[in-house]
């Protein structure tokens, strides 16, 4: 897409009324288009519509597929021109469920319920994957299962390899990170330009094979870097 093309969202939820009421809040923004909206995750996977847009906001409990397992497969696809974030979306606050959702590769989650504001927020943020580690939701989550990650981790050796693998300052900014802090807070903290920050920032998703903020977060907390 170019500089001015709008922000691309796909919904995918199995309540027609919850997928209406989405579409007029996010086709009011003259930045963001609906331009898909499915009812399970089956029909997730299959459209090319929801591979193709920028930004999915997944329903975690659907029938015949759940968020989860559609977020996996639409992630883990092949793709020539990358993949869609996916913002998880469910009724319940600190659901167990999103966990693996956000494990699967999720960008963030957030409450249905959540302001409008703060879901149209949460798409901008996840597009461009910075400003904010994740909607709030997303952070008392991992602080909630942060005992849970670190005794379920399978790839705990090869990700603390990889936390090791970090220069000094890495390792800082990695820290002010995974504390939630924004670019513009971390580079004010360490006395950094944020392009400066951003150019860390690359080099430690690289580094640590992470897809994005949330996901390096995830493994700050899965090696015991962070503690809630």
């Amino acid at each position: 897409m170019t500089e001015s093309s709008p922000i691309r969202v796909a919904l995918v939820d199995d309540q027609t009324l919850v997928r209406s009421g989405f579409r007029m809040l996010i086709d009011s923004q003259p930045d963001l288009e609906v331009v898909a909206e499915v009812a399970s995750g089956r029909e997730a996977v299959q459209s090319p519509a929801v591979s193709h847009a920028d930004v999915v906001l997944m329903d975690i409990r659907m029938p015949e597929m759940d968020g989860i397992e559609a977020t996996q497969r639409i992630l883990s696809a092949p793709a020539s021109q990358g993949h869609p974030r996916v913002l998880i979306l469910t009724t319940f606050d600190l659901d167990e469920y999103a966990l693996d959702a956000v494990k699967a590769g999720a960008s963030g989650f957030l409450l249905k319920d959540a302001p409008p504001e703060e879901l149209l927020g949460a798409i901008r943020t996840v597009f461009h994957g910075g400003g904010v580690v994740a909607p709030t939701t997303t952070r008392r989550l991992l602080d909630h299962m942060a005992p849970l990650l670190r005794r379920t981790s399978t790839g705990s050796p090869e990700a603390l390899a990889r936390v090791n693998s970090l220069t000094a300052r890495e390792r800082e900014v990695f820290e002010h990170i995974a504390a939630g802090r924004s670019n513009t807070e971390i580079a004010s903290d360490l006395f950094l330009s944020e392009a400066t920050v951003k150019t860390h920032m690359g080099r430690i998703l690289a580094k640590l094979e992470a897809r994005d903020r949330v996901q390096a977060v995830l493994i700050a907390y899965e090696t015991g870097v962070v503690t809630p």
